[in-house]
């Protein structure tokens, strides 16, 4: 039995053992807490259905954005605006066909929107995200359902002014226009000896900041020596520490986000 755990183990690739792993913390955390997590059933989820993997019960309840505001949870360490961000991308992952569905999580992402086009997060790490990261996802739930055109424009316009500050920034501002030159150098200058990328220029490298930074970048050897970082980095069981801000502490959510980017950045990034 052991030889035959163990041969499987060596045959599949590292996206199928961090697949394997989220789908399992996906599943446990609504059994286990009673409620539907933002880095579980939001990031996790979204990273299943990247791979065409689904969970019948946070497909269930993400099509349905009416409850989202029912859902439990601490509100002392919950963000709910961001919650909303997260759960409407993984909505639009599960079910990119259900119009329906998608607009009313627009409706609700919408009015989360600053006078300044941004949504304003705190933070910069996988579960927190930060102001451009979130307004960048926050964007593509209104431009999925249609007819916020002032909105996205201010949106738009708030990305593409966004100072290169850190790498996750940087990041955001490639993604926005792959052909942001500053961006790109940016990244590429930031890139630490060991092929991945920390939050700022010659900071240790972290599985987050990497897996959005190949995300930006989208291909060429820069990618392939994140890609190898991370699967370097991987754990035993599948899945990846998680980045925190600042380094070095202990969350169950920033880990469990952190090996959904990763995912997300070795599906992403594969074969180009």
């Amino acid at each position: 039995m052991f030889a035959a755990v163990l041969l499987v183990a060596l045959q599949s690739t590292p996206v199928d053992r961090a697949i394997s792993y989220l789908a399992e913390e996906v599943a446990k955390w609504r059994r286990d807490n009673g409620c539907f997590s933002c880095h579980n059933n939001g990031d996790a989820a979204r990273a299943l259905y990247a791979v065409g993997r689904d969970h019948s019960e946070t497909t269930a309840w993400l099509t349905n954005p009416s409850i989202w505001a029912t859902n439990g949870g601490d509100p002392v360490v919950s963000d709910k605006k961001l919650a909303r961000v997260q759960f409407a991308n993984a909505l639009l992952a599960a079910a990119p066909k259900n119009q329906k569905a998608i607009c009313e999580a627009a409706a609700i992402v919408a009015k989360d929107q600053s006078a300044n086009g941004a949504w304003e997060i705190d933070g910069g790490s996988p579960v927190t995200y930060g102001t451009p990261l979130a307004t960048y996802f926050a964007r593509g739930v209104l431009q999925a359902c249609g007819g916020y055109t002032a909105q996205v424009d201010a949106a738009s316009k708030f990305i593409r002014s966004v100072p290169l500050a850190n790498v996750a920034d940087a990041a955001v501002r490639l993604l926005e226009n792959s052909e942001d030159a500053a961006a790109r150098s940016y990244l590429l200058a930031a890139q630490t000896s060991d092929g991945g990328w920390g939050q700022y220029p010659k900071t240790p490298a972290e599985p987050f900041d990497t897996a959005l930074a190949m995300l930006a970048l989208r291909r060429g050897e820069s990618v392939e020596r994140g890609r190898a970082l991370l699967i370097k980095l991987q754990r035993g069981d599948g899945a990846w520490d998680g980045t925190t801000r600042p380094p070095g502490a202990q969350s169950y959510a920033q880990h469990v986000s952190t090996t959904a980017w990763a995912v997300l950045a070795l599906v992403g990034t594969a074969g180009r």
